[in-house]
């Protein structure tokens, strides 16, 4: 049995016959007591070096649903899809993540355009908005090693200036407890099953994507104006 509270609830949802994907796309109200909190935090000291054409990035930060939707909404980024990393193709599957013996995490992909977004800017968004840095092994509702915070770097580069990036949120003390975010080097990214790509803006009034989720979109509106992009950038919608 899956322990994940998100998990009983996509089959609730399925058991009622309402199915996964809605046609809406406007976000509602959130709720009083909304999950997501942000953090405001520096920028990195240091950055990726100026790159031409497009980089990608992986991160995970618990659940994919809400981390692809943050992400969706950076200007720059051209795409960004929900998947698993850190574990054998083999078991690269939902059923078998959510067991938490894989290996893998839920991570997303992010295709963007260096000319516009840096890397340092989306690790920023990522400790900000995206995800709680401080949380062991789990994320609000969703508890196992597949929610760890974790970066998977793509480029020697990158993995340096994350680790960096790591070492300079705990010297400035902005988050309340110890940064648990793993650097690692990126061996593989496994992209996830069609239902749950670009889950978040077809599921505006799910309740786990109401509670959990939509604060961060807001969250990345509010302290990131410069960077928000009111029109997602869809797995759905982009080109091969």
């Amino acid at each position: 049995m899956l322990a994940s509270s998100r998990f009983r609830v996509l089959l609730s949802g399925l058991a009622l016959g309402l199915g996964i994907v809605a046609a809406a796309v406007t976000l509602p109200s959130l709720p009083a007591g909304a999950a997501e909190e942000a953090f405001v935090i520096p920028a990195p000291s240091r950055d990726v070096k100026a790159e031409s054409g497009t980089a990608k990035a992986v991160f995970a930060g618990g659940c994919f649903w809400g981390v692809q939707g943050v992400f969706q909404h950076v200007t720059g980024v051209k795409n960004a899809v929900s998947g698993y990393s850190g574990g054998a193709k083999e078991t690269a599957t939902y059923e078998t993540v959510s067991s938490g013996t894989t290996g893998h995490a839920e991570a997303v992909e992010v295709t963007y355009d260096p000319a516009k977004v840096s890397y340092g800017q989306l690790l920023q968004i990522y400790f900000s908005v995206a995800h709680n840095p401080t949380q062991l092994n789990y994320q609000g509702p969703d508890h196992g090693t597949q929610y760890r915070s974790e970066i998977f770097a793509a480029t020697p580069e990158q993995e340096a200036v994350a680790k960096a990036y790591v070492a300079q949120l705990d010297k400035a003390g902005v988050y309340p407890d110890k940064v648990v975010t793993k650097v690692s080097s990126l061996k593989a990214f496994y992209p996830a099953e069609a239902y749950h790509q670009d889950f978040l803006t077809l599921n505006p009034t799910y309740p786990y994507i109401v509670y959990n989720d939509l604060p961060k979109i807001e969250n990345l509106k509010t302290i990131f104006p410069a960077v928000y992009a009111a029109k997602p950038a869809l797995v759905s919608q982009a080109k091969s």
